[in-house]
């Protein structure tokens, strides 16, 4: 008995001493601050923040790789403890949801063939890849039905995705499992953000509208006689809809795929219609905005694009301001355009409209004279966006002579320097000059006449050029300027990247010549970066260290825009620059596969079972009506804008309304 006592005793014992040395080799340590965020999650498992489960989810927000409020399953409340937990604050987050983005079914689609195999859509996808012609069209299977963890799907009657948006949590389920890319999150950040590629199911006059707007959509709306609805589907792109109805040059209807049957659509005219619906009714329709983050932008030139940006940053959230050199806001728009044509009370219609969004105005401010970027920067604007427009050259011409103040810190336009006959202001410096041909070889060398250190041009593109006498001068190619870094009112260096590699190279630059009419968009923001190559510790100490970053560009932002509709988009890209720069994300830039003029995209050349419908045409005023102040252009009447919306062939990216037989 006793023997098998002590047995049993050192039995225990020795167990007892391999589990307190097997704990000492095996322990994992689990940190307490996940352990309590996972203690406050609901368990569900859902993998709606896209991890798997609570405790990877608990895990990333802990590391700082996932937001407070990833949790989808969870309200503003779970969010807010689990700050508590980790003693920071939450941002109010915009909602995702699910957007289905596909026009007719598989069966009504213009070119399809009928798959019979398993089903799912991700295995039909890989059978034989979708619509025969069709690389986007929904397979209509339901795969995003099944991986819903909400209910929030279902497949509809005309076999596409229908998204009950009180369900929806934005999860991404459903986006994650679709092979076509049908279905994606979307918000009104997004939608701002939102660039158009070649997987999108845009439509041919959509594609060809500077701005993107979802013309489909808004005359959708107008046929069901929803004219509310189809002026916010126009203000999702463009805060300037009674304006851009009268002047602008309708680059969609040259794409409408009615001009293969008889006429296009007459598109802006169905714009201005319902634009000019909301003035008469005399009830502002505001766009939808993002929650306010409180973050202050202020926006230099009131006029198209300055506005736009302004307009663009309030309905994502932030505290934008204007600062309008003149006594009134509209810029270069508001003069040149007959009265005829554009009455200034449709301008003034607008532009308040902006500023109902939210949007503040600081008339007879100067850049320059009454303030400078380091000074905004200063009061606790976050980022200082210049949309100074096409008045800028010919100001900096003025402001050279006297050099009573200065746009960008130590930035030239370089044919105002030539005609300024190059003053001293060059000696013992870094000239950086970005782009001009010969003319930039001419004035380099004039430049190291003058004193000047050292000499450097950036050129895009190789052009073909006399390099006689250019000793000391420096010639880059296939570069293009990314941001400009300075201290107080002085800038210090310039980044430029390598348009081949992408490789990022930062150079001392004391004075920046631009060979355009204009300054492209800058956006300022303290500087973040550790790159100092000019600066002193002292002045490091005393003065703000900033950096401009360019904007990103679908043409060529060194010159004019050729139309007023082009200065919005510009206005959009540059409020999407400032928003990434603000939380520290990277400047957008263009996905390689945008929705451009040479980027190839799925097309039809021809229509069919579609039954001729002769275009209406705008009424014109007589010289009579003209002397009395009439606009050149009545507009449509209400017979003739309903029987306008309703020629709308209502398209996809190949598919398109056929008339009942």
């Amino acid at each position: 008995m006793i023997q098998s006592v002590l047995i049993i005793g050192g039995l225990g014992f020795i167990v007892g001493v391999g589990l307190a040395v097997a704990s000492k080799l095996f322990y994992v340590y689990v940190d307490p601050k996940v352990e309590a965020v996972e203690s406050v999650l609901p368990g569900a498992n859902c993998g709606g923040c896209g991890l798997p489960g609570c405790s990877a989810n608990a895990e990333a927000v802990v590391a700082g790789k996932a937001s407070p409020a990833s949790c989808v399953a969870g309200g503003p409340e779970l969010a807010n403890a689990i700050a508590v937990i980790l003693g920071v604050s939450v941002e109010a987050i915009e909602p995702d949801i699910a957007l289905p983005g596909c026009t007719y079914n598989i069966e009504n689609a213009d070119t399809k063939y009928v798959y019979d195999g398993i089903s799912d859509c991700i295995a039909a996808a890989l059978f034989s890849g979708g619509m025969k012609v069709c690389e986007v069209g929904c397979l209509g299977l339901g795969s995003c039905v099944k991986a819903c963890p909400f209910d929030a799907l279902i497949i509809g009657k005309d076999g596409l995705p229908q998204v009950d948006s009180e369900k929806c949590t934005g999860c991404g389920a459903c986006e994650r499992v679709c092979p076509k890319n049908i279905i994606t999150l979307t918000s009104v950040t997004r939608r701002i953000m939102l660039e158009y590629t070649s997987d999108h199911c845009t439509t041919p006059c959509q594609r060809e509208c500077p701005v993107g707007i979802n013309i489909k959509e808004y005359i959708r709306q107008i046929t069901l006689g929803n004219y509310h609805k189809a002026v916010q589907v126009i203000k999702e792109r463009n805060p300037f809809p009674t304006v851009i109805g009268r002047i602008c040059p309708r680059p969609c209807e040259t794409e409408c795929r009615r001009k293969y049957i008889d006429e296009p659509v007459a598109i802006n005219f169905l714009k201005r219609y319902v634009a000019d619906y909301e003035k008469e009714a005399g009830g502002r329709i505001l766009p939808f905005k993002a929650p306010e983050t409180n973050k202050k932008i202020a926006i230099i030139g009131g006029g198209v694009s300055g506005l736009s940006s302004a307009y663009f940053l309030a309905r994502l959230g932030h505290l934008p301001t204007v600062f309008e050199k003149s006594s009134e806001l509209g810029g270069l728009l508001k003069n040149a355009i007959a009265k005829e044509r554009l009455p200034k009370e449709i301008f003034d219609w607008d532009i308040k409209g902006i500023i109902e969004t939210g949007v503040e105005v600081q008339l007879d401010q100067t850049l320059g004279a009454d303030f400078t970027i380091e000074s905004k920067l200063e009061e606790g604007f976050e980022a200082v966006a210049v949309t100074t427009g096409g008045w800028d050259g010919r100001l900096a011409e003025k402001q050279i002579d006297s050099n009573i103040y200065k746009q960008i810190p130590s930035t030239r336009l370089l044919i105002d320097i030539i005609k300024n006959g190059y003053k001293d202001i060059f000696k013992s410096s870094a000239i950086v000059i970005y782009r001009g041909g010969e003319i930039a070889i001419e004035a380099a060398k004039e430049c190291k006449n003058k004193g000047a250190d050292s000499v450097t041009i950036i050129y895009e593109d190789a052009p073909s050029l006399d390099l006689s006498d250019t000793a000391g001068i420096k010639i880059l190619y296939g570069k293009k300027i990314e941001r400009i870094i300075g201290t107080g009112e002085k800038l210090s260096e310039i980044e430029y990247a390598d348009l081949k590699s992408g490789l990022k190279t930062v150079i001392q630059c004391d004075n920046f010549f631009i060979a355009a009419g204009r300054y492209p968009e800058f956006i300022f923001k303290k500087c973040d970066s550790e790159t100092i190559l000019s600066i002193t510790s002292n002045e490091k100490a005393d003065k703000i260290r900033w950096e401009g970053v360019k904007v990103y560009s679908k043409e060529d932002t060194l010159s004019d825009y050729s139309a007023a509709v082009k200065a919005i988009d510009a206005g959009r890209r540059a409020a999407a620059a400032v928003h990434n720069l603000l939380y520290g994300l990277s400047a957008p830039t263009l996905p390689k596969n945008s929705v451009l003029k040479d980027v190839y995209i799925q097309n039809t050349d021809s229509i069919n079972n579609v039954v001729p419908l002769k275009r209406n045409i705008m009424p014109l005023s007589t010289p009579w009506e003209l002397a009395e102040g009439c606009e050149t252009e009545k507009g449509f009447s209400s017979q003739a804008f309903q029987a306008e919306a309703k020629r709308c062939l209502q398209c996809g990216l190949i598919c398109y309304r056929k008339d009942e037989a």
